[in-house]
């Protein structure tokens, strides 16, 4: 049985490890407090589910995803995760963040910021894009013809292989966006970010219900982003 690890159990945490324990995986979440901090949610995912620090859940996962805020990337310990692929959900907010002049400046993405700590990881972006809501609403089989498509970026092909995988089992094609230097094409205030998956398809998207977006669709919008 193949294992997700989450450092972060949030909202996308949270949702991912419903979708992850749908799919028939084990899940091993954490978050910054104490593992009985998330006994309601274990108790609600069932026995395929149980909370662990972030340390053991990077240990435990055949993929860990990250998703806590970016200013606290610091914390993610990295002995664990050699070798992994590491999912970062992240999005760069200042107000939340702190300002990180890296950031401010463009000279890195928030993924790149992320690697450069786990520098023997392989860290992929994906699932930074998306209301969480939208994310329950939308998985469908392989063979579904309103299967919607997520993007991915990352340095490692065999990372980005495995990933897919992951948002496969978890109902998602996935579109490649390159390496991590190409990330921001899904950030906040980009053509691909949350819209896409809204039945109106526009920045009104929190309160609309989801509506699938096919790889082309979300091809198309990563290709049409301007910084």
């Amino acid at each position: 049985m193949a294992t997700l690890g989450l450092i972060g159990s949030g909202q996308i945490g949270s949702t991912l490890a419903r979708l992850a324990v749908d799919a028939g995986l084990d899940v091993v979440l954490s978050n910054s407090r104490e593992p009985q901090t998330l006994s309601g949610l274990v108790d609600e995912l069932g026995p395929q589910a149980r909370a662990a620090t972030p340390t053991q859940s990077a240990t435990a996962g055949d993929w860990v995803v990250v998703t806590i805020p970016v200013g606290a990337v610091g914390t993610v310990p990295r002995k664990p995760l050699v070798g992994k692929t590491v999912i970062d959900t992240g999005n760069y907010w200042a107000p939340r963040d702190g300002l990180i002049p890296e950031l401010e400046a463009r000279e890195l993405t928030d993924s790149e910021l992320l690697q450069r700590h786990l520098a023997e990881a392989h860290v992929v972006k994906a699932f930074n894009n998306i209301n969480y809501t939208h994310l329950a609403a939308l998985p469908r089989p392989v063979d579904a013809a309103d299967r919607t498509a997520l993007p991915i970026a990352g340095n490692d092909q065999e990372a980005k292989k495995h990933a897919a995988e992951l948002l496969s089992l978890l109902g998602y094609d996935s579109v490649d966006m390159g390496p991590l230097t190409e990330s921001w094409r899904s950030q906040m205030g980009t053509p691909a970010f949350c819209a896409p998956y809204a039945a109106t398809k526009n920045d009104q998207y929190l309160n609309q219900p989801a509506a699938p977006a096919s790889v082309a669709e979300i091809g198309a919008a990563l290709a049409s982003a301007r910084r």
